[in-house]
């Protein structure tokens, strides 16, 4: 049995621009098994009656996106955000697959069995591929090695103190550690570090966002990268990965050892490309996040290194809490919650602001999907629509417009930045592996559906 999507637009690999062309996907193994450089959308295909025959017409197909940062936190935290209803927000937005970051569950993904227990929290819940990276903290150097023969993509740990008792930050010290116990595996770091020489600075009102970004200097990022650019010297068989940079003063040093060749990859997240200090109001915490969003002219330094190649990839870092926990009615900035919720809004957020530079479809596919998937482990059969990879796609038409509600989403805290924020794009289809997972025709886009992603 076949899925048969025909399209006059569809944005095949090392094409910046769609083109037509019709793909087809064994429902057997979900893979995809032909690419046909052709529109095939004619009447008698139509009055075939196949339910398994999309014709998108001018709506354009894309790959199934990846985002290889998301903040799920189930078990221990569902009602902050859960399997159930952060995969049907992906799916919503055209993510297909996405990675699990260790932090923020109880348990934490730190050892084989909390993954397991993870894993098991997670079956029959899933809408898209969800695959995990495992927590890299003091002390558990030992169950790296059985955690990647588990499953995981690779590890993340924390440079500065996490405010959560289960997942303590390492030092330099742990580093040499646990790095010296992986080979050609992944290390990604939330890169902020509190040294002798960071800038000291007083706190005076707790609702000013300018005094929140004072306590959070770009220092702090650019010493964390340079002890990670030292570090992958030291062990140059670990892929080192730095998590949502925020502060564009690191830059240089990141081109500097990729120039030297080193295993290094960087991403940037939605919130520091697309909204900038300037315009965030006092005691607005529901704009909280570490590393923090920092001003305009930072923000287009972002941009600049994202299109040529000094940053690699663009993720969410979706990190919903419960509303209480931002703390709204006092908007206290150093007490509230950090953490921004995005998933599903990543595609149209990049295509509204990248239209206004010049940014090509093609460009903003390899940001979102083909260098999430090298990222993850996944490029063999993620990010691309090319025979042999799974038949993740999505129907896109990139002309409408909508104001952000987040009322309308499936997420059980209903906060985000971008409410009112007027966005360009709607996901209509999105099929992970061949099956609909999406359908912005039925009630709520998932009644009559079941989900079927698989555990990665």
């Amino acid at each position: 049995m076949l899925l048969t999507v025909t399209s006059r637009n569809v944005l095949l690999p090392d094409f910046d621009l769609p083109r037509p062309a019709t793909i087809n996907v064994d429902l057997r193994t979900g893979k995809i098994i032909e690419v046909r450089l052709e529109y095939i959308g004619d009447e008698a295909c139509k009055k075939s009656g196949d339910l398994h025959f999309v014709d998108a017409g001018d709506k354009v197909v894309l790959p199934g996106l990846v985002d290889a940062h998301v903040h799920l936190e189930e078990p221990g935290n569902q009602d902050w955000e859960g399997f159930w209803t952060g995969t049907q927000a992906a799916a919503a937005g055209g993510v297909t697959a996405l990675i699990d970051m260790p932090v923020d569950s109880s348990p934490p993904t730190t050892t084989p069995r909390n993954l397991d227990i993870k894993r098991r929290s997670a079956r029959g819940q899933c809408w898209v591929d969800v695959g995990f990276w495992g927590g890299a903290i003091p002390q558990n150097q030992d169950e790296l090695g059985p955690l990647l023969s588990a499953g995981v993509r690779g590890f993340k740990c924390f440079l500065i103190d996490t405010g959560i008792e289960e997942f303590p930050c390492v030092s330099e010290s742990d580093l040499h550690t646990h790095m010296s116990h992986l080979e050609n595996s992944v290390m990604i770091f939330h890169a902020e570090i509190q040294t002798a020489s960071s800038p000291v600075r007083h706190r005076l009102n707790s609702r000013s966002y300018q005094e929140f970004l004072s306590s959070r200097p770009k220092e702090l990022e650019v010493d964390a990268i340079t002890l990670i650019t030292r570090l992958q010297a030291m062990y140059p068989s670990v892929s080192c990965h730095i998590a949502h940079l925020s502060a564009a003063a690191a830059l240089p040093i990141i081109r500097a050892a990729k120039d030297r060749g080193s295993k290094l990859s960087v991403e940037t997240c939605f919130h520091y490309l697309c909204l900038s200090a300037e315009d965030i109001p006092d005691g607005a915490t529901e704009y909280k996040c570490t590393p923090p969003i920092r001003e305009d002219f930072n923000r287009n330094l972002l941009w600049d290194a994202l299109m040529d190649g000094t940053i690699d990839c663009v993720i969410s870092d979706h990190s919903p809490c419960l509303i209480e926990m931002k703390g709204l009615e006092h908007g206290d900035f150093m007490k509230a919650w950090g953490g921004v919720s995005s998933l599903g809004l990543g595609l149209s957020l990049l295509w509204t602001e990248g239209k206004k530079r010049g940014i090509s479809l093609g460009q903003i596919i390899r940001w979102m999907s083909i260098k999430n998937a090298e990222l993850a482990g996944l490029s063999s059969t993620k990010g691309q629509l090319k025979v042999g990879h799974d038949g993740d796609l999505v129907i896109w038409d990139p002309e409408p417009e909508f104001k952000v509600n987040p009322s309308h989403a499936a997420a059980p805290n209903k906060l985000t930045p971008y409410e009112g924020m007027t966005l360009r794009g709607l996901v209509h289809k999105t099929f992970v592996r061949g099956r609909l997972a999406y359908d912005s025709a039925l009630q709520d886009g998932f009644t009559g559906l079941q989900p079927s992603g698989e555990l990665l």
